[in-house]
């Protein structure tokens, strides 16, 4: 982009006015600090005279939907034949309705722009797809540490959504009360995949950090933690009504 616009004697400032960003914004998106936008690019293709070279980049410059950090997960989720998980202080993104999902992307430190704010929730949105349109279905299993429900981002739509959920034929959801908690319950959220291979991956997620692994020495860690926490976990029909109770509640 500022190889055209230096070649067609267009300044930054011109090139700022008429896209209305600001010269700094362009500045930005010149370095690849920024990512451009396809307003940006039609604007600067028109008044540098790129005959379409410069609109045609808008193909190629698409936001990825995921933090990078998740990305490589999402991609082995799409191949998956079974699905584990057991979480800690949030609702899954599998489970998340779309308000409970713009409350916790919305009040991210640091904070995103509305763009990626809106491209995040509507790629959380279609993961949940998972869930219904996969043929044959996959095998998925929630389990969910009380405090992630006695959070105040869940309201009473979210409640009815885990109920929603738990009674498709492929899911399985079960909750672990305070009182049932043990050791390996409390060292964060982590899934277990299948794949169509049969290659198994383990993915623990921090604050800072994410890792995804098919090492057999950390799959097994995680098989072992992920077994032990359900065993401890209410059945699926007692935590259905665990559930219900919640709703329940004024």
């Amino acid at each position: 982009m500022k190889r055209w616009r230096t070649k067609a004697n267009v300044s930054r400032e011109e090139l700022a006015a008429a896209s209305n960003y600001s010269p700094d914004t362009i500045k930005s998106m010149e370095q690849g600090v920024r990512m451009p936008t396809p307003r940006a690019l039609d604007v600067a293709d028109e008044l540098c005279r790129a005959e379409g070279l410069l609109s045609a980049a808008k193909e190629y410059l698409r936001r990825e939907k995921f933090p990078a950090r998740a990305q490589d997960f999402m991609e082995r989720e799409r191949e998956a034949i079974s699905h584990l998980s057991y979480e800690v202080t949030l609702i899954p993104g599998l489970l998340q309705t779309k308000q409970y999902a713009r409350q916790l992307i919305e009040n991210r430190v640091p904070p995103l722009d509305e763009e990626t704010v809106e491209e995040r929730i509507a790629a959380r949105m279609e993961r949940q797809a998972i869930l219904t349109d996969r043929k044959p279905p996959v095998a998925l299993s929630f389990v969910l540490h009380e405090a992630a429900l006695r959070s105040p981002q869940v309201d009473a739509e979210q409640l009815h959504r885990l109920l929603e959920v738990s009674r498709l034929r492929n899911v399985t959801l079960q909750v672990l009360p305070f009182e049932r908690a043990i050791p390996a319950a409390l060292m964060g959220p982590m899934v277990l995949l299948e794949t169509r291979d049969h290659e198994r991956l383990a993915f623990t997620e921090g604050p800072f950090a994410s890792e995804l692994s098919a090492g057999p020495e950390v799959v097994s860690r995680v098989t072992e933690r992920l077994s032990l926490i359900r065993a401890q976990a209410l059945s699926p029909a007692e935590s259905a009504r665990f559930i219900e109770r919640m709703v329940d509640q004024p």
